[in-house]
């Protein structure tokens, strides 16, 4: 079966007791055991699955549709492992893999110079306006 890198959404909310998520989830390290948690009784979402690191700090939720398709596959008996993949501006990322599988984690992207100028452009050493030097 597949392998599936999926968000984890809600970073920014503080946990009830201990670090907040966004904090835990800097303490992550790439391929650190992640537990995915069923909450069936969650008020918001009947399908909401927490996201808790190796530490039983918890990171956030999977997002809803996610939540609905990992709940599918248990359902079906099939199991997961998951790993801590990411953190991103706004999200974490975990990696989750199927039936007895060991998540293998992508190979990360180099980022490309930007073909269009814009503000992070002078961080390659190009400014729109060149301004000839003073001599």
């Amino acid at each position: 079966m597949r392998q599936l890198s999926l968000a984890v959404v809600g970073i920014d909310y503080p946990n009830k007791r201990g670090p907040d998520r966004r904090f835990e989830l800097a303490m992550c390290h790439e391929g650190e055991a992640i537990e995915l948690r069923p909450e069936p009784d969650n008020r918001y979402d009947e399908h909401a699955i927490a996201v808790y690191s190796c530490r039983g700090i918890q990171l956030g939720y999977l997002p809803s549709e996610r939540a609905v398709l990992i709940g599918t596959y248990w359902r079906q008996g099939h199991t997961t492992i998951a790993i801590f993949q990411a953190l991103g501006a706004k999200v974490g990322w975990v990696r989750v893999a199927f039936d007895g599988e060991q998540p293998i984690l992508p190979p990360v992207a180099v980022d490309a110079p930007p073909t269009s100028w814009d503000a992070a452009d002078s961080d390659y050493g190009f400014e729109p306006d060149w301004i000839p030097p003073d001599d």
